[in-house]
């Protein structure tokens, strides 16, 4: 069976590509009610942690460290929010993600170069 680290993240994408999938898929699986309530509280407790007032080490007197125990508490709630989903939740809404169709202008040029139709013309009086 499949690691749900492998199961999320794509083979095909970048960086901020994964970044943007995992917030979708946060965000499918918040308003999922499926999901267990205090589950959820794991990615809001993380986001009220960033904008809170509150610091575990404060960027004034540690600067490098102030900014990674931010980012650090953001990963750490999603990691294990998304863990701890029940997994095929999780697979569903993998499943209903990856249906989308993704394309660019660049696959419809190699589309058409490839598709061609030989159409006779006719007239029609």
């Amino acid at each position: 069976m499949a690691n749900k680290r492998d199961i999320i993240s794509s083979q095909n994408s970048g960086f901020f590509q994964d970044i943007v999938r995992h917030l979708k898929l946060i965000g499918r699986l918040m308003a999922d009610p499926r999901v267990n309530f205090f589950l959820k509280l794991l990615p809001v407790g993380a986001l009220i942690y960033l904008i809170s007032p509150i610091d575990i080490a404060p960027g004034l007197a540690l600067p490098v460290i102030g900014a990674l125990d931010d980012a650090a508490i953001l990963w750490l709630g999603s990691s294990l929010f998304l863990s701890l989903c029940p997994e095929e939740v999780v697979r569903e809404h993998l499943s209903a993600m990856d249906k989308v169709v993704d394309a660019s202008w660049r696959d419809a040029e190699e589309a058409s170069k490839t598709e061609i139709v030989d159409v006779q013309p006719r007239d029609e009086k």
